[in-house]
């Protein structure tokens, strides 16, 4: 469920989720599987897409996930209540690149970040396309610190 990103340490992410970490995301360590964690990225980029219209429900062009990666900074454990920040930080023609922060409420601190790089496709054509000039402006009023990338 999309919540306010305000706070210290979700501050700037235009789109933030709150999740609990259920008992079956961990693993055989006794903290949750890291796999999880590109799970809870997912679904702060979801609501993020939604946000920016970019969810493939409005014609053929859709995202795909070109690339994406975390860094694990601290473990979570069952119970905990997390949130997810989304954000995009430098759009080209016909992609996007995303920021991801995960705060556990437990640890009362961030216990990962991440990135992705989101490509526009024309699932029609299966083809590379390009964003919709109404996505790109939406992400530059959700994101006023996002810039053009320059490949």
């Amino acid at each position: 469920m999309p919540e306010s990103g305000n706070d210290r340490h979700l501050g700037g992410f235009a789109t933030t989720v709150s999740l609990p970490v259920a008992w079956g995301e961990m693993d055989a360590l006794g903290h949750v599987n890291n796999a999880v964690f590109f799970r809870y990225f997912e679904s702060a980029r979801i609501a993020y897409l939604e946000e920016i219209g970019l969810d493939g429900s409005v014609g053929t062009v859709g995202p795909i996930l070109g690339s994406t990666h975390c860094k694990f900074i601290r473990p979570i454990i069952f119970p905990d209540h997390i949130r997810i920040g989304a954000r995009a930080v430098r759009y080209a023609a016909d992609r996007f690149e995303m920021e991801y922060r995960i705060f556990s409420e437990r640890l009362e601190a961030v216990a990962a970040e991440g990135g992705a790089v989101v490509v526009a496709f024309d699932y029609k054509t299966r083809a590379k396309a390009s964003l919709p000039r109404a996505v790109v402006d939406r992400i530059r009023a959700l994101d006023p610190q996002v810039r053009k990338w320059d490949r």
